[in-house]
């Protein structure tokens, strides 16, 4: 009998654990609804990418990345939840193979395709009682789509008290403060890179280990025949830390400012 109630108050705990969960996922619809009729009324939707990250790190970087700092921002926030991340995304033409699309492992999909994936999740968003809809994006290449496509439902929706926000905030700061952060640190702009460099690695050890080989992290061939544009050598779980702080603390920002309302 102990051992029946032991497991029936572990699953109640996690049960519990679940209902006051940011990630969307984790709710049932009538859960759901309560939160957005108790004033969580915005919604982050993350955008990550599948794409080859060099020979150190997993093809699905971005969007391990996206969603556990999404949530981060959401808590930071209040009342704001996360969508499922968006992992297809444009990453190059496929015949000839342009970009990301030369090494195995690389999704892509059309401008258009991603577009109207965009439109429609801030569609059923509004539908659903949202206010407002956040993209955040992990990979520098689709940030004019989402601003395009905030623009857009923007205007169609100039007489509602929905707007979209294409946080652009989150993408940058990686290539200002945190770059510049690295610097004082003492890492050079070819060890700090743009992709699957000592930055872009660094902050993947950050959020999860997991992501990274670091049995092949000192041992990988360089540069851009191998994917690799940066030294990631030099990279660090605990470098990769300022740059979580920083990408956090600047979108909770950037997000208040987005949602006030006069």
């Amino acid at each position: 009998m102990r051992f029946i109630i032991t497991i029936g108050l572990a699953a109640a705990a996690l049960s519990a654990q679940a209902q006051n969960s940011v990630y969307l996922e984790d709710l049932t619809w009538t859960e759901l609804r309560e939160q957005v009729q108790a004033g969580s009324t915005t919604i982050i939707v993350p955008i990550g990418g599948t794409e080859q990250n060099g020979p150190a790190m997993v093809l699905g970087k971005h969007n391990v990345r996206a969603h556990v700092l999404a949530g981060k921002i959401a808590s930071g926030v209040g009342h704001t939840l996360v969508a499922p991340v968006i992992a297809y995304v444009p990453e190059g033409a496929v015949n000839p193979p342009t970009a990301h699309m030369k090494f195995p492992g690389t999704i892509t999909i059309p401008d258009a395709a991603f577009e109207s994936t965009l439109e429609y999740a801030a569609r059923s968003f509004r539908q659903h009682g949202f206010k407002d809809v956040v993209f955040i994006g992990d990979h520098g290449g689709y940030q004019k789509n989402m601003v395009k496509v905030a623009a857009r439902l923007n205007r169609e929706w100039a007489a509602t008290p929905v707007r979209v926000h294409a946080l652009e905030d989150y993408y940058k700061v990686v290539e200002t403060d945190y770059a510049q952060a690295l610097k004082k640190r003492g890492l050079k702009d070819a060890e700090i890179g743009t992709h699957a460099g000592a930055a872009d690695t660094s902050l993947a050890l950050a959020v999860d280990a997991k992501l990274v080989r670091t049995e092949r992290l000192h041992a990988s061939s360089l540069g851009a025949s191998q994917g690799v544009y940066g030294d990631p050598r030099p990279s660090s779980a605990e470098a990769g830390q300022l740059g979580v702080d920083l990408i956090v603390g600047r979108s909770i920002e950037a997000i208040r400012r987005a949602i006030a309302r006069p």
